[in-house]
């Protein structure tokens, strides 16, 4: 087993339970609906990818390929960039901040480093 990818899993799986209770109890008396569903498609986006670091973590016991490794970074960043975007630009929006043009990529990365990390883990299972 790849006790960092489970242990990253298990935590961001626990944070993403947090972060929707909090979309759902402490923010429907502040964020119109549009913006709480912004906010959910990050919990569950992040639900997901934490679901795949437990899944690199496990099969990295039966093919402990050196690709699983940066798979769990990247399936991390797409976390913290995808996600994190969703949480944060709908605060951002109720509080009238604007978002600068380049600020609006953060969402996109995330999003191609979570197709890296699906990548990386299906090529790591296939060279093994």
């Amino acid at each position: 087993m790849y006790k960092q990818a489970l242990a990253a899993g298990a935590l961001l799986a626990m944070v993403a339970v947090m972060l929707g209770a909090f979309a759902a109890h402490g923010l429907k008396d502040t964020l119109p609906a549009d913006k709480i569903d912004v906010f959910q498609k990050g919990v569950t986006y992040q639900f997901y990818h934490s679901f795949a670091l437990l899944i690199v973590g496990i099969v990295f016991a039966y093919f402990p390929s050196p690709l699983l490794k940066p798979a769990t970074l990247f399936f991390i960043l797409g976390i913290v960039f995808f996600s994190g975007s969703l949480y944060l630009y709908p605060l951002l929006e109720v509080k009238n901040v604007a978002i600068p043009v380049i600020g609006r990529l953060i969402t996109p990365l995330g999003g191609i480093c979570f197709i890296i990390g699906w990548l990386l883990l299906f090529l790591g299972i296939l060279k093994k």
